[in-house]
């Protein structure tokens, strides 16, 4: 069995980003700018892109961090983002999730220049995603793939199935899972709540990933050995035992179902890491594209 690590992964590749910004000061040009907006005092949201700010210091980056207060009109945020399109500095930024409840969440990634939206949340870059054109991957996704590709974990002709359809992860992953290429050109099946006989699908799987958010969902019965396991659950359960008193888990019995597989991803310390680094290359990305204009 082999541990996917994120961790290590996403340290390699911000400091291929980091020589890559390097040379780019070598010769004078103009390095990649993140900005973030955040609205409201969400505890998770603001440990989330600070993790971001820093990442963006570590490799180079200039980075800006937008705060606005929870009652912020959906209109005073889409002047804001209107700005953010306009101002030719700024190469990718991001809107942190969740929006408080007065501001339509769509209306608000539907303002954002698909240019500039490094999430890869707008329709125009989901749907050039889907007709496997170059366009910004969202980067859970393309972390998970970066992953797939750099354990050279074999993917062709496999039966992948993803649990969970959101727009974030699940939906992304089953197009990604299916397309021509490597990590891809597996038989992909798409489960989620109101699927049947879930563990009939997943015992047939050679690849899965989970993305749920129900810890522990995957027990080691419903997996066959040498299965590759992707978990994208994070969920904080109470713990009295940790300083915090609660402890990170994933979708999946990590304990029992890593006995039977061959490669499979831990919570924390797999996906979670990989999907700053590669917001970082969603930006480099936009960077170049930028200066190709």
């Amino acid at each position: 069995m082999t541990i996917l690590d994120g961790k290590n992964v996403s340290n390699d590749i911000k400091d291929e980003i980091a020589a890559e910004v390097s040379k780019m000061k070598e010769n004078g040009e103009k390095v990649p700018h993140l900005a973030a907006v955040i609205v409201g005092n969400d505890g998770a949201s603001l440990t989330y892109v600070g993790s971001k700010v820093r990442a963006c210091e570590r490799v180079g980056f200039e980075s800006t961090l937008i705060k606005l207060p929870n009652t912020v009109s959906e209109i005073e945020l889409l002047d804001t983002i209107e700005e953010l399109n306009q101002n030719d500095d700024i190469d990718g930024f991001i809107i942190q999730l969740p929006l408080p409840p007065q501001i339509n969440t769509q209306e608000v990634l539907m303002a954002v220049d698909p240019d500039k939206d490094v999430d890869g949340f707008h329709p125009t870059n989901f749907g050039k995603m889907a007709l496997d054109m170059s366009t910004f991957i969202p980067a859970t996704p393309f972390g998970i793939l970066e992953l797939i590709d750099r354990y050279g974990v074999e993917t062709k002709g496999k039966h992948t199935v993803v649990i969970g359809r959101s727009h974030i992860v699940g939906r992304p992953m089953s197009i990604l899972m299916g397309r021509k290429g490597f990590p891809g050109n597996s038989t992909v099946t798409l489960t989620h709540s109101h699927t049947k006989n879930i563990t009939q699908i997943t015992s047939q799987a050679d690849i899965i990933i989970s993305a749920l958010g129900v810890p522990n969902f995957l027990k080691a019965e419903m997996v066959k050995d040498d299965v590759v396991i992707i978990d994208v659950g994070i969920t904080r359960v109470p713990d009295e035992t940790r300083p915090r008193g609660y402890r990170i888990t994933g979708d999946v019995d990590f304990e029992n179902v890593s006995k039977k597989a061959s490669f499979i991803t831990p919570v924390p310390g797999g996906v979670g890491p990989m999907t700053i680094a590669m917001l970082l290359k969603n930006t480099l990305l936009a960077r170049e594209r930028h200066s190709k204009l």
